[in-house]
């Protein structure tokens, strides 16, 4: 007969198995679209970048969590590959909306990047548009760096951008009442 405390352990290397899986084919993904996109285009695409660094911090954030999880959630997610990407996926989503708040200048300070970001016109034009998602970069390597770290950060701690995003939206409100 199998005692709880083995079955936990058997549920926690299953789960760290298929962790360890998935963390790293989508860090190979990734390294491959970033070659490909270096190599095609003499470029870094940011947000591939930024994607792929919130995903690690999502993978690193529920290995951490594992051993503090309950017996019913962890056998949750040893039954279910989905669930065991939830966490991660929204992880990679949130540096994403990270990087828009950064690139808006909604998200701003000396802890935070700064980009270079190519002109618009008075009347924007899809050349503009063009260079913008071509051109935009950060302005130096500690910029870069940065962002990396805070796109891990919005993986890795699943509240940060949510309630960045909720505050932003308070002030927007209270803005409105304002004017």
């Amino acid at each position: 007969m199998t005692s709880p405390e083995d079955l936990r352990r058997r549920q926690l290397m299953v789960i760290t198995r298929r962790l360890i899986i998935f963390a790293a084919s989508a860090l190979i993904a990734i390294a491959l679209i970033l070659g490909l996109g270096f190599a095609w285009q003499q470029r870094v695409m940011l947000s591939w970048l930024t994607f792929g660094c919130g995903l690690l911090g999502g993978f690193v954030s529920i290995q951490q969590r594992l051993r503090k999880i309950d017996n019913q959630e962890l056998a949750l997610l040893t039954e279910s590959w989905f669930t065991i990407l939830v966490i991660p996926v929204f992880g990679a989503i949130f540096a994403e909306v990270l990087y828009i708040l950064f690139l808006s200048g909604l998200l701003q300070g000396h802890m935070f990047p700064s980009f270079y970001i190519p002109p618009f016109d008075e009347v924007p034009t899809v050349g503009n548009v063009i260079a913008f998602l071509r051109e935009t970069c950060p302005k130096s390597g500690a910029d870069l760096a940065k962002l990396m770290f805070w796109s891990f950060v919005a993986g890795f701690s699943e509240r940060f951008v949510p309630q960045i995003v909720s505050k932003i939206s308070s002030k927007a409100e209270g803005h409105d009442e304002v004017a």
